[in-house]
């Protein structure tokens, strides 16, 4: 996927599921039209998952999920079946992909029951439909065993593309601001100063994934995005002529954009921007109140999305372990996660402090954080922290009722007071 196409976080992740040998491939070029998953008669061609980003009219740009059968056996095969049910926390629609040849046993029971509990909608795919003598029987007996109305699909003879194709675009959510980052906020003609610091860490010869995409639901409100650097803001708000709707700030020079920037204008950072836009901003402003209370020998994971070589001044690696142990001043075990694995178990942890997620898709990160409020663990994102740390708080989310709402009744009074002296 290239720079310029909607990134794979943004796409609904639509994944099939089932047997070996079920036709999930098959299914796939099919409905691509290309030949992009490996075809065998072999049971347990697919190992790790393959994505296939396409445009899917009219419901836009998805990604498409092959996986390796959730019957595979041995001991590879454990770790292929591992993968496949990890992309359960990332999955919006899945298709559960029945074998004709084969029919339906308690295995596609309890797979669909696992997606029902996980409230994943379903669409059900009968597959290999061309070596059945009277299809239509056998559907509705097992549209009946399944609870589930079933596709009859060929992927050798193409029948059912049409039919399946429809039914996606029919069942993935038509919420026209699911994709929304700041447009909520604004309003036609309103400026947006969008702060963005070029250093060693930033991309050569582009901005960064949260910034690009912030630019372009300004521009997609009728506003108007000024793009400067931190050291220019002050300039940049004189010359403007008018007070600004909004600025918005990498969070890493919170202290600076805070101080050039004037009280009665609302501020805050593509970092929280992210964090209710792929997740949960009340839950992580809650998970703010953890910090001060973190102890000598308490454990911390610093969890990134995405996977980069570590540099001298790297945000995660040496900034906000160093931000934190100056705040707090405790020996505190810190801990790192990055890329798709995030621990089984986050007991141990008494802070999780989670990057902006703008690499994940909205239901990677909601599972993320059900994750550490079942496991009773405090979670923050990197701009709530950053703001927090840096006394920007809790302006840096004023222009959010709710987070504000949420803050206000997370804190002790005593850490409320002690907070704003400070």
């Amino acid at each position: 996927m290239g720079m310029n196409d909607t990134p794979r976080s943004n796409r609904p992740h639509i994944v099939l599921l089932g047997r070996r040998n079920a036709g999930k491939s098959s299914i796939l070029n099919a409905l691509t039209g290309q030949s992009v998953a490996v075809v065998s008669p072999i049971g347990g061609t697919t190992t790790d998952p393959v994505f296939k980003p396409m445009e899917l009219l009219p419901a836009g740009p998805i990604v498409l999920v092959d996986t390796a059968g959730l019957d595979d056996e041995g001991e590879i095969g454990a770790l292929r079946r591992d993968k496949t049910l990890q992309m359960l926390n990332s999955t919006d629609l899945a298709l559960l992909v029945v074998d004709a040849t084969v029919g339906v046993n308690s295995f596609e029971l309890e797979l669909l029951d696992k997606l029902r509990t996980k409230k994943i909608p379903v669409i059900g795919v009968l597959n290999k439909v061309d070596t059945l003598a009277e299809s239509e029987q056998m559907i509705t007996t097992l549209d009946a065993e399944l609870d589930l109305s079933l596709i009859p699909f060929s992927a050798s003879m193409l029948r059912g593309d049409t039919e399946l194709k429809k039914a996606i675009t029919s069942t993935l959510p038509h919420n026209e601001d699911r994709f929304r980052i700041v447009g909520d906020l604004l309003s036609p003609g309103d400026v947006v100063v969008l702060v963005v610091p070029i250093d060693k860490a930033a991309p050569k010869g582009r901005l960064i994934l949260p910034q690009q995409q912030t630019i372009r639901d300004t521009l997609e409100s009728d506003a108007i995005a000024v793009v400067t650097k931190e050291h220019e803001l002050r300039l940049t708000l004189e010359r403007l002529g008018s007070k600004p709707r909004l600025v918005i700030t990498d969070s890493q020079v919170f202290m600076k954009v805070a101080a050039d920037t004037p009280k009665e204008v609302p501020l805050t950072s593509f970092s929280i921007l992210f964090a209710r836009h792929k997740g949960d901003l009340d839950e992580l402003v809650r998970g703010a109140r953890a910090i001060d209370r973190l102890k000598d020998g308490d454990r911390v994971l610093i969890a990134e999305a995405c996977t980069h070589q570590c540099q001298s001044d790297d945000i995660g690696r040496v900034k906000i372990p160093r931000w934190l142990r100056q705040t707090i001043g405790k020996r505190l075990i810190i801990e790192h996660a990055s890329g798709p694995s995030f621990p089984d178990d986050l007991s141990e942890y008494a802070l999780v402090i989670h990057c902006g997620a703008c690499m994940l898709n909205r239901r990677t990160m909601l599972h993320r954080l059900s994750e550490a409020k079942a496991a009773g663990v405090p979670i923050v994102n990197y701009g709530i922290f950053i703001a927090y740390v840096q006394g920007v708080f809790p302006r840096a989310i004023e222009c959010f009722p709710s987070a504000m709402l949420a803050w206000e009744h997370a804190l002790e009074p005593t850490a409320i007071a002690e907070r704003s002296h400070h």
